[in-house]
C-alpha cells in the first residue's frame, strides 16, 4: 500500500470517527445557546468547575490503559482479548472504589466547598466517571478492531440523550414541576434550571452508553492474566502519570479562577465567560480529537512499514494545513458565530484566536510526542508535561489577578509551545522523524500574515464587504497552500535527481 493509500484510509477513518464527534460538538454548539441564554455567567462557571474535576478523575482513574492497549494489542506475545479484559478489570475496580468514597464523603466534600445543598452531585459524579471509565476501555477495543461506525454509533447515542435529556430539563421540567412538585425527579434536580441540570443529563448519557455495552461487557469478560495486567500497568502508570498534569494542565485555570482571579465577588461570572469563549474555539480541539481517534492505532500499527517515518513527517504537514484554515475560518467570522453564546458572555471572545492557536499546537503536540511511545520511553512525557503545567501555574498565578481570563488563555497557548518544543527536540535525539520544519512554518506564518491583514480591517468597514474581503482572505490562504505545496514538491524532485547524479 503506497503513501497516498495510507493517508487516504487515515483520512477515511478520520471522518467516521469525526463523525461521532463532530455530531457531540454540534449538539454541544446548541447547548452553547441554551447554557448561555439561560444560565447566569456565575451558573455556567460553577457548571465549568464540576466539568474539570470530572476531566482531571477521568484520566486519573483510566490509568493511560487506553493507549496501554493499543501498544500491548499489537506486541507479540501478547493476546488482544486478554489485554482488554485485564484493563477492564482493573479500570472497574478503581473507579468502583471512586463511586464508594463519592457516597460515603460526598456530603462532606460539598460543605467544604461551598455547594452544601448540592451534595448529590458529588454522588452524580462518582456515576459518571465509574461509566465513564469502563466503556472508555471498550471504546477503545472498538477503535483496536477498526470497527469505527459502531464507534460511533454509541458515541452518538451517547451524546444525543445527553442533549435530549438537556432540552427536556430545561425547556420541559420546570413547568412541570410546578404542576408535579412531588414528581420522581424532585428529590434528583431542582424545580428551576441552574448548573445541576447539565450535570443530571450526562449521569443519564453515560449510564445509557454502559448499558449499551453490556453485550460487549460480557463477551469481554474481566481477565486476570498476571503477566498481561503487570505489562499493562508497568506501560500505562507513566502514560497516566504524564496525561494527569497534562489534563491539569488543561483545567488548571479553571480551578484557579477560585482563589487568585480579579474580584473574589466574581470569579464565578469570569469563569463563566471565558468558559464561553473556549467552546467557540473548541471546533479546532473538535478535530483534533477527530486525528487522534484514527491517528493513534495508526501510528502503532504503521511501524512495520519502511517508509513509516516518511509518513508520519507527511501527517504532520497535512494537520498544520487543515488546522490554519480552520483558525482562519473561525477568526474571520467570529462577528457571526459569536451569536451562539449569550450577550453576557461575548466580552470574552477576543481570546478565541489564542485559544485556536494553543488547540492547534496541541494537535501538533500529539503528532510529535508519538516518538517516545514508539520508541517505549512514556517516561519522557512526564518531564514534557511537567514543564507545561510548571508554564501555565506561573503564568496563572502571577497575571490572573490582573487580567482574569485573558491571562489563562494565553497561559494554555505559552504551555503547548514550551510543550512542543520540548517534544520536538528531545524527538530528534531519541527517535527522528524527517518533520519538514520549513514547510509547516510557512504555512503557519502565511495563515497568521492573513489574519494580521484580516485585523487591520478598518472598523467602520459594512460587515458585507468586512466578510467578503475576509472570504477573499481564505481563498489566497487556499491558493498559498497550492503554491507551497508545488515549491516544496519541486524542492524535493530537485534534491533526489541531484543526489542521484552524484
Amino acid at each position: 500500500m503506497g503513501m497516498k493509500q495510507i493517508l487516504g484510509r487515515l483520512a477515511g477513518q478520520t471522518a467516521v470517527y469525526g463523525t461521532s464527534t463532530i455530531v457531540a460538538r454540534f449538539l454541544n454548539y446548541l447547548l452553547l445557546p441554551l447554557y448561555t441564554y439561560t444560565l447566569t455567567t456565575a451558573d455556567y462557571g460553577v457548571l465549568t468547575e464540576f466539568m474539570s474535576y470530572i476531566a482531571v478523575l477521568q484520566v486519573l482513574l483510566t490509568m493511560g490503559l487506553e493507549t496501554g492497549c493499543f501498544r500491548f494489542a499489537n506486541k507479540e506475545g501478547y493476546e488482544p482479548r486478554r489485554v482488554f479484559s485485564g484493563a477492564l478489570a482493573a479500570v472497574s475496580t478503581i473507579s468502583a472504589v471512586f463511586l464508594l468514597l463519592m457516597i460515603l464523603f460526598g456530603r462532606g466534600l460539598a460543605d467544604s466547598m461551598g455547594y452544601g445543598s448540592y451534595w448529590k452531585l458529588y454522588i452524580y459524579m462518582g456515576i459518571i466517571l465509574f461509566s465513564d471509565c469502563v466503556t472508555a476501555i471498550l471504546f477503545a477495543r472498538l477503535r483496536q478492531e477498526n470497527r469505527a461506525w459502531r464507534f460511533a454509533a454509541f458515541k452518538i447515542i451517547k451524546i444525543a440523550a445527553e442533549a435530549g435529556t438537556n432540552l427536556l430539563l430545561f425547556l420541559w421540567y420546570p413547568s412541570y414541576a410546578a404542576e408535579h412538585p412531588g414528581n420522581l425527579l424532585s428529590g434528583l434536580i431542582p424545580p428551576s434550571p441552574d448548573f445541576s441540570y447539565p450535570i443530571f443529563s450526562i449521569l443519564v448519557s453515560c449510564v445509557l452508553c454502559f448499558l449499551l455495552f453490556v453485550p460487549e461487557l460480557l463477551r469481554l469478560g474481566f481477565g486476570t492474566d498476571r503477566r498481561t495486567v503487570k505489562g499493562l500497568m508497568r506501560y500505562s502508570l507513566p502514560l497516566m502519570v504524564a496525561g494527569l498534569p497534562g489534563v491539569i494542565n488543561d483545567f488548571l485555570d479553571r480551578v484557579l479562577f477560585r482563589f487568585f482571579n480579579v474580584d473574589d465577588s466574581l470569579w464565578r461570572s469570569e469563569l463563566g465567560i471565558y468558559q464561553a469563549a473556549v467552546k467557540v474555539a473548541v471546533i479546532m480541539s473538535l478535530f483534533v480529537q477527530m486525528f487522534r481517534f484514527a491517528a493513534e492505532p495508526f501510528f502503532f500499527s504503521g511501524t512495520r512499514r519502511k517508509d513509516f517515518r516518511q509518513v508520519y513527517a507527511a501527517v504532520m504537514e497535512y494537520f498544520v494545513m487543515f488546522c490554519m484554515l480552520i483558525f482562519l475560518g473561525v477568526v474571520f467570522y467570529l462577528d457571526i458565530i459569536q451569536l451562539i453564546v449569550g450577550g453576557d458572555f461575548r466580552g470574552g471572545m477576543g481570546i478565541v484566536p489564542v485559544m485556536l492557536l494553543a488547540y492547534m499546537m496541541m494537535g501538533m503536540l500529539f503528532n510529535v510526542s508519538m516518538w517516545y511511545k514508539l520508541s517505549d520511553r512514556p517516561s519522557f512525557a512526564i518531564y514534557i508535561t511537567l514543564a507545561g503545567l510548571a508554564v501555565t501555574a506561573v503564568i496563572n498565578i502571577l497575571f490572573l489577578p490582573v487580567f482574569s481570563y485573558r491571562a489563562a488563555a494565553w497561559g494554555h497557548f505559552f504551555s503547548y509551545l514550551v510543550m512542543l518544543l520540548l517534544s520536538v527536540l528531545l524527538g530528534r535525539r531519541y527517535y527522528p522523524i524527517p518533520y519538514r520544519w520549513l514547510k509547516i512554518g510557512t504555512v503557519i506564518v502565511l495563515g497568521l500574515l492573513l489574519y494580521a491583514v484580516a485585523c487591520v480591517l478598518p472598523a467602520g468597514l459594512p460587515m458585507g464587504w468586512s466578510l467578503f474581503i475576509k472570504t477573499c482572505l481564505l481563498g489566497a490562504y487556499l491558493a498559498g497552500l497550492y503554491v507551497i505545496e508545488k515549491y516544496f514538491k519541486t524542492r524535493h524532485t530537485l534534491a533526489h535527481e541531484s543526489k542521484d547524479s552524484k
